[in-house]
């Protein structure tokens, strides 16, 4: 079960049950690490700095662009690898056990993440960047609907009835955790990583929020250069194929209707069955969409397979959107902003328009 932030961005865990599965694992863990088995990621630093202890690829970038060279982060996700089915590995576990905070996605991306804070005996502050982002829940709107008709569904409002909850008596199961997606909520999602760090001894308060003011000033660039290019296309043509439902709160914010998915779910583990295949074939020829969209973390042979029976494009490859993760140093999706400038060039592309060139703020 994922833990519940919903009172606070910031808590302490408290993890009794775990010291003796903790005890073990961290024992074995040093072993590697003295083998030198254990990886630089994940070998919990030189302790010189404050350590931090970032969960998936975006909240690792966010993390850096607020701390730059005052702390050192770990990140537990490799660029494009999916959150949905991640295992800790035993030199990362040390690695979280050594941290001075832990920063997390939250909405309930993070299924494994109370084992492993109980096996790590972890009992610093852990910081949910998902605080105060209203949720969309698994009906929050229908793939054959316009995007227009999708605003009428109110998001989940996660907070309201849980005043009462321990933090482990919640799991946002209802709720899409692919928050990030949208640059209004990377933007909540920094605030919150700026709070908890602000708080975290050794790190320079004042530099952080100097270093959030700049990067969210460069999220409402990315914004305003998503909406000017976005508004080209009209309304009933902003539609998309994607190879899971990850993009709801990016779809959302811009208008664009999701005709269909490879994957019929936000956990890129499912798998389609033939009728669901099918079913999508016809939307495509249907709604007269003109490309089916792979994406970096996940096989790109079923979309290609259904793009070639609706006979449209598949974007994969290098063309693949960035969606569970980041890519990898020295691709155009190793940042947060160049990865979400690289999915919006390739969207417009499909729509048969070209993107204006960023503003400098984004690039580099």
């Amino acid at each position: 079960m994922a833990p519940d932030f919903s009172r606070d961005p910031v808590r302490r865990a408290s993890h009794r049950s775990g010291r003796l599965l903790a005890t073990t694992a961290l024992a074995g863990a040093a072993a590697l690490v003295l083998a030198g088995c254990a990886g630089g990621e994940a070998s919990g630093g030189s302790g010189d700095r404050p350590q931090i202890v970032a969960t998936t690829t975006q909240v690792a970038d966010f993390a850096r662009e607020l701390v730059g060279d005052q702390a050192e982060v770990t990140q537990l996700l490799e660029p494009g690898q999916s959150a949905h089915s991640f295992d800790p590995s035993a030199g990362q576990l040390l690695a979280i056990s050594r941290a001075d905070a832990v920063l997390v996605n939250g909405a309930g991306l993070e299924t494994w993440l109370d084992d492993a804070l109980d096996s790590a005996g972890f009992d610093g502050p852990v910081v949910d960047a998902s605080q105060g982002v209203e949720l969309f829940g698994t009906d929050d709107h229908d793939h054959d609907e316009h995007a227009e008709d999708e605003h009428a569904e109110e998001p989940a409002d996660e907070a309201s009835d849980h005043d009462d909850h321990d933090d482990h008596d919640h799991d946002h199961a209802d709720g899409n955790p692919h928050i990030w997606t949208s640059p209004a909520n990377a933007t909540r999602m920094v605030e919150n990583l700026a709070d908890g760090l602000a708080e975290v001894p050794g790190i320079d308060a004042d530099a952080v929020r100097t270093a959030e003011a700049g990067y969210t000033a460069r999220l409402a660039d990315l914004d305003a250069w998503i909406r000017e290019n976005v508004e080209q296309v009209p309304v009933e043509q902003r539609l998309l194929v994607t190879n899971h439902d990850a993009f709801t709160y990016f779809l959302h914010e811009y208008d664009i209707t999701l005709v269909g998915s490879v994957i019929p779910s936000f956990d890129d583990n499912a798998e389609p069955s033939a009728a669901e295949i099918d079913d999508l074939v016809e939307k495509i020829r249907a709604t007269g969409v003109q490309a089916v969209f792979a994406e970096q973390a996940i096989s790109p042979k079923t979309a290609a397979t259904i793009a070639r029976e609706a006979g449209v494009t598949v974007y994969s490859g290098d063309d693949a959107l960035y969606g569970d993760a980041l890519g990898a140093a020295g691709t155009e999706g190793a940042t947060y902003l160049g990865s979400t400038v690289h999915n919006v060039r390739l969207m417009l592309e499909s729509w048969g328009v070209e993107a204006s060139e960023p503003p400098a703020s984004l690039r580099g």
